[in-house]
């Protein structure tokens, strides 16, 4: 006689993760971008009660490592930050690949996800249109569910400023700001991309002098992108907004105005969505 089983639905999907928190994990290898978001993060007060997770080691290996274990630990945040710049995504594609596993169902419902990166490798080869973005952005939508992609100019190097290395060598990420940028950068002493990125955050000054250095590096994006992009001067305005610039069917912001904003508005629907037992899916 052959076993008879009997299934019973009772409604509840495993591959959703209904006790998330007001929690945040950073998924990068790299310390200079990882505290940059982390310091951002603490110093704003709608913040305060939020744990912020993100790997502490200093090589790459380590980091990836760290990455690799807090894989499953994702599914207790209710916002997961992606670096997915070119240089180290190879490097991070497989556990990457098992975090949108683990949180697929719930993206943009009970969890959210943001991606910062850079831009396509044809962006200092295609003259001087934007259109470029659209495929590149289009790509990581598909894989990462982001609700928001911030584009860094700080992680946008040219070709031949890259070391080529192989996928298991190690590497230095770099950590010089991007040649195309220095000029705008000419009255500071070290050309040190964390000693920059500290410069702007301004962790621990007052609203005065970080409302400056906020003001000092969206002028310096306008000026560099204006002359970048002399026939998008509209779609650069609205890149430097809170809403982003959208070209095509995608939508990219910039790394990191209104970066505050956009994590707290997405940590806040989480939970919201949560409370409300809904599937909302707008940002």
């Amino acid at each position: 006689m052959e076993d008879t089983y009997h299934l019973t639905d009772n409604k509840l999907d495993i591959l959703t993760h209904p006790n998330r928190r007001d929690q945040i994990h950073i998924l990068t290898v790299d310390p200079i971008l990882g505290t940059d978001v982390r310091e951002r993060i603490r110093a704003d007060d709608r913040f305060k009660h939020c744990a912020v997770i993100r790997p502490d080691a200093t090589s790459v290996r380590g980091a990836l490592e760290q990455v690799e274990k807090m894989a499953k630990d994702t599914t207790t945040s209710r916002l997961i930050i992606f670096d997915v710049r070119r240089v180290t995504l190879p490097r991070l594609r497989r556990p990457f690949n098992a975090i949108v596993g683990y949180n697929r169902r719930d993206f943009n419902k009970l969890c959210y996800s943001i991606c910062i990166g850079d831009g396509p490798v044809t962006l200092f080869q295609n003259g001087h249109s934007m259109d470029v973005f659209v495929s590149y952005l289009g790509s990581h939508r598909v894989d990462y569910y982001p609700a928001v992609f911030f584009f860094d100019p700080f992680l946008q190097y040219e070709p031949n400023e890259l070391e080529t290395r192989g996928i298991d060598e190690d590497f230095v990420i770099p950590d010089e700001v991007p040649r195309r940028l220095v000029r705008y950068l000419q009255k500071a002493e070290n050309m040190k991309l964390d000693k920059i990125r500290r410069f702007f955050r301004a962790t621990g000054k007052d609203d005065e002098i970080k409302d400056r250095r906020r003001r000092m590096l969206r002028r310096l994006y306008k000026r560099q992108l204006t002359e970048q992009f002399p026939d998008h001067k509209e779609e650069v305005k609205h890149l430097l907004s809170r809403m982003g610039v959208r070209l095509a069917t995608e939508k990219m912001n910039l790394y990191p105005l209104f970066f505050e904003d956009w994590a707290y508005k997405l940590l806040h629907r989480a939970k919201k969505n949560a409370s409300a037992g809904t599937n909302e899916t707008k940002p």
